[in-house]
């Protein structure tokens, strides 16, 4: 009896522990960004994540974060405080630009994850490539900056923003 319980209890800690190994959290990232058209590259900071990630079968993770939109930087303080103002990011009404996954799809070459992005109060859906490099997963997108209320020039092409962020997986 006493064996019994022994090989239940190591087969009850070898899922709980096979389990823990399966899933990963996101430690930190660094975004950067450029404005297509005016060739401003900068950067956003103040990372906060609530992301589950399974290694084992992508499809089954969910990507949920923020960055806070007062850190945005671009090199020029003048332009950060501009952009940071009501007529651009509004920070003080919008001070996060949050991500939340609704589908992660598994591709070739890495993965696609699907989901809404919230910015300046606009929520809209975008898709975000990924690929993973050791224990970083390394992802691209682009969006266009007037969808969201962000008007940089009258013209919807010349508001293209690429975005590439890397993420650190913990261990």
């Amino acid at each position: 009896m006493k064996s019994t319980i022994a090989l239940f209890i190591t087969v009850i800690f070898s899922c709980v522990s096979t389990y823990a190994q399966e899933e990963s959290t996101i430690t930190s990232a660094e975004i950067t960004f450029n404005f297509e058209s005016k060739d401003v590259n900068g950067s956003i900071a103040g990372f906060n994540s609530e992301s589950k990630i399974n290694l084992n079968d992508i499809t089954q993770s969910k990507f949920k974060g923020s960055v806070s939109a007062e850190t945005l930087k671009t090199g020029n303080f003048l332009r950060d405080w501009h952009l940071k103002g009501n007529k651009y990011f509004n920070v003080d009404k919008y001070p996060k630009i949050a991500f939340e996954s609704t589908q992660v799809i598994e591709g070739k070459d890495g993965f696609t994850v699907i989901g809404t992005l919230t910015l300046k109060g606009v929520s809209k859906t975008m898709s975000i490539d990924f690929m993973k490099k050791e224990s970083t997963l390394v992802g691209a997108a682009t969006l266009f900056s007037s969808d969201f209320g962000i008007t940089i020039k009258d013209e919807k092409a010349d508001n293209e923003v690429s975005i590439t962020m890397t993420l650190k997986l913990s261990p």
